[in-house]
């Protein structure tokens, strides 16, 4: 018996939405660990004085996301340059 094209369809589909899934998950776990364990940890390590840039390496983030959480804390930040100013 041969499978008709709705069938593979179907099956592909499936295994699009399960794969959608496992990253949906995985990404909704990444970003609970963004703000339950790095933003903390990197607001603590800016107070105790460590460079921002080693924070983003190590925490990996981008600087957008430091600065921000940096101002919300209450932290000083300097105000974003444009390109070409010095």
């Amino acid at each position: 018996m041969t499978e008709i094209p709705e069938e593979q369809q179907a099956a592909a589909l499936r295994a699009v939405a399960e794969a959608g899934a496992r990253r949906a998950e995985l990404l909704a776990k990444a970003e609970e660990i963004l703000v339950k364990e790095i933003r903390p940890r990197a607001i603590k390590a800016a107070e105790l004085g460590a460079g921002r840039t080693r924070i983003r390496e190590l925490g990996r983030i981008g600087p957008t996301v430091l600065y921000r959480w940096l101002e919300e804390a209450g932290l000083p930040v300097r105000p974003k340059q444009r390109p070409g100013e010095s």
